[in-house]
């Protein structure tokens, strides 16, 4: 029966290749790339660290501006660290580049109402129920 451990020698020892993606944290010249900064973003968002990862994830959309799910992110992690402000204009970028994204006019919807404008979101929240099948109320 074949080990499916492949990251330890029989002998019980690490495998050496075990540590090829983490040798940059001993290297003082290695600088963090938008992947490595992309991954530790959505850390810190599922730690419910939402300002520090919209930092972060500006960062990465600066250097990757047409990823659309990582455009969505720092969205959600503006929402929840109450950037407001911030996170309306990325969504309005977001469903201007793609207007069939009901979770980017859902988000929108309800970045607007929690602002106190809810004449304004209840055209982006029906518009979001019906790209996404639910009832329209």
């Amino acid at each position: 029966m074949k080990d499916n451990f492949t990251d330890y020698l029989p002998n019980g020892h690490v495998s050496p290749d075990r540590w090829v993606t983490a040798t940059h944290l001993f290297d003082t010249g290695h600088e963090e790339t938008a992947a490595e900064k992309w991954e530790r973003a959505q850390l810190l968002f599922e730690a419910k660290e939402y300002t520090r990862a919209a930092t972060l994830l500006a960062e990465v959309v600066d250097e990757v501006p047409f990823q659309a799910d990582l455009c969505l992110l720092l969205a959600r992690a503006y929402y929840h660290s109450a950037q407001l402000t911030k996170a309306e204009a990325q969504l309005r970028a977001l469903v201007d580049r793609d207007p069939v994204d009901h979770y980017a006019h859902l988000l929108l919807g309800r970045t607007l109402e929690r602002q106190g404008r809810s004449d304004e979101a209840t055209p982006w929240l029906r518009l979001a129920a019906a790209l996404s099948g639910e009832p329209v109320a």
